[in-house]
């Protein structure tokens, strides 16, 4: 193994810790949502609020700034500190999290530097990959500023679509990164069709992510807590009950949870369907092992996306349990989804 290679590799396995983190970093804002702790914390103190209170004064200090929030006092306004301590740990740990991975990629980014590590090519994605970092934290503030106006309980379910949207472009550019410093052209094929198929899935997949999150932000889980109809009909009544259409897209909790249950299964004939045409061709030995994985992930969440469904109807204000849970894979398989559908579509080139 030559140095070029060696540093290639250093790099690489780098980018991919960033991918895990922030895979994690995922499943932390699910968490913090399904534990309604995204509001504990009043303020976005980048240096200081890595610390949580330390004393008990410092606690009360914190507390009170929660309880100048409308979610305090439209839906917590019964909440003790220990049930505050409960929820200020979520929010506190996602944001330290999300500081470890600028830490992780501050700190690499300067060893690799100095080592000379890095080459030509790799300067301008790195750059774009600090830039997007950066932009996922400002868009997670405008989140959670978004729900201490008002009589906002929880923030904008718009806004938590966009601060998941851009966590996964984040996470896919990553991987994307790593894979190019990693995967050989000797381990990819050039087939059109198959890509075009594997782009149009996961366009369709991004799509029912963002309905996925907008799920979340609505709890329109509960909105038809049955399967496999929607309370009792295939078409739902009120799908159209906003005068704008543009608001049912995003706000009829109906509308919404309709559409996300039509992508899944359209996007589980997709697969089904590319998954037999990737098994009649000429494959590299990487790609015959990961060529079956989207449609193993895909079998999955369909099942966890019913079992998260129809156990909705158990949910138990501060307390975790089997929806919470179901939700919360629901979400990591979603993630895995994507990631194993990025990878096909590496390993799939156009033809030409």
């Amino acid at each position: 193994m030559d140095a070029a290679e060696r540093s290639r590799k250093w790099v690489a396995a780098w980018l991919l810790t960033g991918v895990g983190m922030t895979v994690i970093q995922i499943a932390l804002g699910g968490i913090t949502r399904l534990t309604g702790s995204g509001l504990s914390i009043t303020e976005w103190d980048v240096i200081t609020g890595a610390l949580p209170p330390l004393n008990q004064q410092q606690w009360m200090q914190e507390f009170d700034k929660y309880r100048q929030t409308p979610q305090y006092h439209l839906l917590n306004f019964d909440f003790t500190l220990s049930d505050f301590k409960y929820i200020f740990f979520w929010e506190w740990f996602h944001r330290l999290w999300a500081r470890s991975i600028g830490l992780v990629f501050a700190v690499g980014f300067v060893f690799f530097l100095v080592k000379k590590y890095f080459q030509k090519e790799m300067i301008r994605p790195l750059l774009a990959l600090f830039f997007l970092g950066a932009l996922q934290g400002a868009i997670g503030w405008i989140m959670v500023a978004s729900g201490l106006t008002g009589d906002a309980v929880y923030v904008k379910p718009t806004r938590l679509a966009l601060h998941f949207v851009f966590a996964l472009g984040l996470l896919c550019y990553t991987y994307w990164f790593a894979l190019q410093l990693l995967v050989p052209r000797s381990s990819t094929i050039q087939n059109g069709k198959l890509r075009k198929w594997n782009i149009t899935i996961l366009l369709i997949l991004l799509l029912q992510l963002l309905y996925g999150a907008l799920m979340a932000g609505h709890k329109a889980a509960t909105a038809a807590p049955t399967w496999p109809t929607i309370n009792g009909q295939w078409i739902p009544d009120h799908l159209l009950k906003e005068e704008s259409f543009l608001l049912n897209l995003v706000d009829n909790t109906v509308w919404i949870h309709f559409v996300h249950r039509g992508i899944a299964y359209l996007l589980l004939l997709l697969v089904i369907i590319w998954s037999l045409r990737l098994k009649h061709i000429t494959a590299s030995p990487l790609l015959q092992k990961v060529k079956w994985a989207p449609l193993a992930i895909v079998s999955v969440q369909v099942l966890l996306g019913i079992i998260t469904v129809i156990s909705s109807t158990g949910i138990v204000p501060g307390h975790w349990g089997m929806f919470e849970w179901m939700a919360q894979l629901h979400q990591l398989t979603g993630m895995l989804l994507l990631l194993s559908l990025v990878t096909t579509l590496y390993m799939i080139k156009a033809e030409g």
